[in-house]
Order: structure tokens, then C-alpha cells, then sequence
């Protein structure tokens, strides 16, 4: 304050200390990026780093500038010093959504990588028109679905395709990986401050790439390959991979994953949002929403799959002392080393170990939430809505025995041997983030006794389900495919239609006793 003007700075002290945060969260991101796209979609990586990482570097820093000119404006018009930019970056959520059930499933049907990356542009694409339209219709969507619906499908994603598996990396290696896992259990769950303020996600990365290279994991002779790559890698416009993907098969197919997950992205930002409020600091609603979704269209057409989103977390970068500095550092730091290829160098110096406590955390996180931020007596319905993930998780290790095995899903099927549940696993991961929405949804609806709601919701389902959105599925091989078309699953939405006429006859009864509910009212508890 001079003079009774109020000015505010470009950046403060302590938004080094939220830079290096914010940064490394992001990192793991790229890292995850670099390595799981060989893997689980075939693209090669000298693909990955000139094609897709500067693609994913555009749209984080448009984000990143957004949201620190957003925190400068409010604080300007507020004449407060204490106000923080919202933290933002690449949705690790849809990362792996899009790379295990969208990528991956094309990559292994077709054996080609670019029409893998194709479909991921076309999901990343529509997961950007969804979550820039939802900043106009965001109320209307939390109206009339429950937050346990929601947040449910997002655990159980959570708990398998990311804590579990990570958790299962960590014990693979236990001499690099539980190092960094205890700093970041210590920190992020007590919330003690390490020594001169050192970020967890820093000390524990440092820590498992020290240990990484003292061990003898790492590989020298991999550092001057990849120094050979650095230079500038401008993002390339991919609109003609985005037409084609429109014009093939896959443009429907995955809907059912696509649609979810950019709901999902769109709940997460919100209720980042309202957390950032709580903590002081009160954003409008649709540009931050909107902006959000222009990050993820960028993305797409600058040849990235991965969607972006606003982060959980605003309350600790603002406890920590960040303000606007440390999200203009971060968005500039990744357009740096994307543009200029030295991803594939750090890469090569920091492993991936020293890296996957932080996600296994985010993971935790993400599913402690979805009984954390419901009510209580919604928990019956979170669970009821992890099976359908549960299920998807566990098709996706029948199919990997299967073929370690040198045998196929089909042939089993064939066999006639009984595997207890083995058609209803496979049935229950075809759509399962809809089927996790919906069973969980009617869950809540049960337990709020609001039976017209949950009728409706089964016939919503029984309508999926009978053009095979949901459930329906054939034999490729080794892989399960949706099957779309007239009564493509009948048999489930005969099953759905059994559920609604249920709900429907418990509704008309409470109709019919005037709204007195005394023969329906649940026994006590215990009895």
C-alpha cells in the first residue's frame, strides 16, 4: 500500500517453494506420459516427446497464465496480498482412462499406434467440448446427479488403475520406491513441514533418484542418447489426426468411457473450486470452468490425449505462502523442457520409482474423497459403485494371464468350463464407468427413499444397455468389444426394466399412503 494505492507482486518468496511443488505433481505427469504410451498404446517414444509432451506443454501454460492473471485480478479488485492461484495441470484420472481403455484397446485391435493416438486426440477433444460446455449447464448436471455417483466410478478408478497398481510397483522395487513413499506419506498426511520448507514431492524425488543411481537401476549410457535429442520441438497442429479419428468406428465406442470422464473432470474442478473458496479465495465459476475445457481442445489439437483440469489442493499452496508467481513459473518451466526435448533426459536421470509415491497419494486421495465428501449414509452406494471398476480392473488381468498363458479369452468362453462370475465380469467392464454412475446413483435414490428417481435411472440403464452401450460385448481374441445396435443387450436391459418397475410399484405405494411411510420405515438397527 503507497499512497493508498494497492499493489500487488509478481511474485513472492514463497512461490519458489509452491513452483517446485506444483512442478513436480505436474512432472509425474509427463514422466507418465513418456513411459505408459509406449507400453499401453505402442507409440513410440521419439513419438511421444516430439509430438504429443509440447502438445500437453501448449495447454498447460495457457492454463497456468489464466489462473495467475485470474488470482492478480481478484486480488487487485479485493486489496488482498494473500491470494492464490488455482493449481493446474494434466487430469491424472483421464491419463489413465484414455491410455488403459481407449488407446490401448485400439493399439492392441489394430496393431497401429498412430490411429491409438488418433482416438486418444478424438477423447482428450471431446472431454474439452465437455468440460467448456458444463461451465453454462454445471448446475443443472448437479441437480440431478448424486455426488456419490459421481465420485464413486472416480475411487474405484482410483483404487485399481492407479493406487493398486503403483502400490504393487512400490513393493517391486522396495529398496528405491518406499524411501520417497514414507516422505510423502509423512508429509501429506500429517502435514509436518520439512526442514528449510523442502516440498515432499521434491525430497521424495530426490531421494529415489539418489537411491536409483547408488543401487546401480539407472543407466548412464542412456544419458547421452537422449542429451542428442534436445533441441526445439514445436507443438505440431494434429487437426487431420482428430478428422480421422471422427470418420472411424471409434468415435462412438468410446463414448461410454469419454462422456464419464469428462463429467468427472468437470465435478473435480468444481469442487476444487469450492474448496479454494473455503480457503478464501473466491473464483467465478464458468470462466474458470470454460478455461479449463479450452486447455483440453488445445491440447487435442496440438497432438496431446491427455485432458487438463484444476487441481486439488489451492489450500495447501496458500497455506504454503504461494500466490500467482509460482503458477506463471510452472506453466513456463513445462513449455521449456517440452519444446526443447529434454523430458527424454530427465527422464533417463530420474526413474519412475522415485516418482510414483506421489500418484499412489493422489490415488488415496481421490478415494478417501468419495466417502469423505458424500453423506454418510450414502457409503452403501460408493461401495455398490466400486464393483463395476473392480470388474474392469480385473478383466484387464484375466486377459494378461490369458495371454502369458498362450491361450484366449474367446477359447475359454468356448471351453463351456465354468469360471463362477467369468461372463459377468466381462459384462460389468463393458460401460463400467455408466454402470458405476448409474448403480450407485440408484443406491442413493433407494436410500433417500426417492423410488421414482431410481425408476427412472434403471430405465436410463435398460435404454444403454439395449443398444449396448452398457454390458453388451463379443469375443475378439483375446480382447472383449462393445457390440452397438438394436438389442444389442437385451437380456440386461430386461433386467434394468425389472429394477424400474420395482422402484416404480415402491413409489405409487408411498403415493398411495398419503406420504405416510410407517410399513416402509426400516427395522432398527441391530434388530
Amino acid at each position: 500500500m503507497n499512497g493508498g494505492e494497492f499493489r500487488y507482486p509478481w511474485i513472492v518468496r514463497r512461490d519458489i517453494d509452491g513452483f517446485f511443488g506444483l512442478a513436480i505433481d505436474n512432472l509425474i505427469q509427463f514422466l507418465l506420459i513418456a513411459t505408459l504410451c509406449p507400453v499401453l498404446a505402442g507409440i513410440p517414444s521419439a513419438f511421444v516427446f516430439t509430438r504429443v509432451l509440447p502438445g500437453a506443454a501448449i495447454s498447460v501454460v495457457l492454463g497456468n497464465l489464466f489462473y495467475s492473471w485470474q488470482a492478480r485480478k481478484l486480488a487487485l479488485r479485493e486489496k488482498r496480498g494473500d491470494v492464490t492461484a488455482l493449481p493446474y495441470g494434466i487430469n491424472t484420472v483421464s491419463l489413465f482412462a484414455y491410455l488403459i481403455f481407449v488407446m490401448g484397446p485400439v493399439y492392441r485391435e489394430t496393431g497401429n499406434y498412430e490411429m491409438a493416438w488418433k482416438v486418444g486426440l478424438l477423447a482428450c477433444f471431446f472431454s474439452g467440448v465437455i468440460e467448456f460446455t458444463s461451465a453454462f449447464y454445471i448446475d443443472f448436471l448437479r441437480r440431478i446427479t448424486p455426488r456419490a455417483a459421481l465420485l464413486a466410478t472416480l475411487s474405484g478408478i482410483a483404487i485399481t488403475f492407479i493406487s493398486m497398481d503403483f502400490a504393487f510397483q512400490t513393493f517391486e522395487k522396495p529398496m528405491i520406491a518406499m524411501l520417497p513413499l514414507a516422505l510423502i506419506l509423512v508429509q501429506y498426511f500429517s502435514g509436518v513441514r520439512f526442514p528449510f520448507g523442502i516440498p515432499g514431492g521434491l525430497a521424495a524425488l530426490l531421494a529415489g533418484t539418489a537411491l536409483a543411481w547408488i543401487f546401480g537401476t539407472m543407466d548412464p549410457s542412456a544419458i547421452p542418447a537422449a542429451a542428442v535429442d534436445v533441441g526445439f520441438h514445436p507443438p505440431l497442429f494434429s487437426g487431420a489426426g482428430l478428422l480421422d479419428a471422427m470418420r472411424s468406428p471409434y468415435l462412438w465406442r468410446y463414448m461410454s468411457i469419454i462422456i464419464p470422464m469428462g463429467l468427472f473432470n468437470v465435478l473435480g474442478s468444481l469442487q476444487n473450486l469450492e474448496s479454494a473458496e473455503a480457503a478464501g479465495d473466491r473464483y467465478e465459476t464458468m470462466p474458470s470452468l470454460a478455461v479449463n475445457g479450452i486447455g483440453s481442445l488445445l491440447a487435442s489439437l496440438f497432438g496431446s490425449c491427455f485432458p487438463t483440469t484444476i487441481y486439488i489442493g489451492h489450500p495447501g499452496w496458500k497455506g504454503l505462502g504461494a500466490r500467482t508467481g509460482y503458477s506463471v513459473l510452472n506453466g513456463v518451466f513445462f513449455v521449456a523442457i517440452a519444446l526443447s526435448g529434454c523430458v527424454r533426459l530427465i527422464n533417463t536421470i530420474i526413474p519412475m520409482e522415485a516418482g510414483i509415491a506421489i500418484v499412489l497419494w493422489i490415488g488415496v486421495i481421490i478415494s478417501a474423497q468419495a466417502f469423505q465428501a458424500t453423506p454418510r449414509e450414502h457409503a452403501p452406494a460408493v461401495v455398490v459403485g466400486l464393483f463395476p471398476a473392480f470388474a474392469a480392473w480385473g478383466a484387464g488381468i484375466l486377459k494378461l494371464a490369458y495371454q502369458g498363458a498362450g491361450t484366449l479369452l474367446s477359447e475359454q468362453a468356448r471351453s463351456g468350463v465354468p469360471i463362477n462370475g467369468f461372463l459377468g465380469l466381462l459384462a460389468l467392464d463393458k460401460g463400467f464407468i455408466f454402470i458405476s454412475m448409474i448403480l450407485a446413483a440408484i443406491c442413493v435414490f433407494i436410500i433417500e427413499r426417492e423410488f421414482l428417481k431410481a425408476s427412472l435411472w434403471s430405465l436410463a440403464a435398460a435404454l444403454l444397455s439395449f443398444f449396448g452401450v452398457i454390458h453388451a460385448f463379443e469375443f475378439s481374441g483375446n480382447e472383449t468389444v462393445s457390440v452397438i445396435g438394436w438389442n444389442a443387450g437385451g437380456s440386461y436391459a430386461f433386467g434394468y426394466f425389472c429394477f424400474a418397475a420395482i422402484f416404480a410399484v415402491f413409489h405409487f405405494r408411498q403415493r398411495s399412503e398419503g406420504g405416510r411411510e410407517e410399513s416402509l420405515r426400516r427395522p432398527p438397527s441391530g434388530k
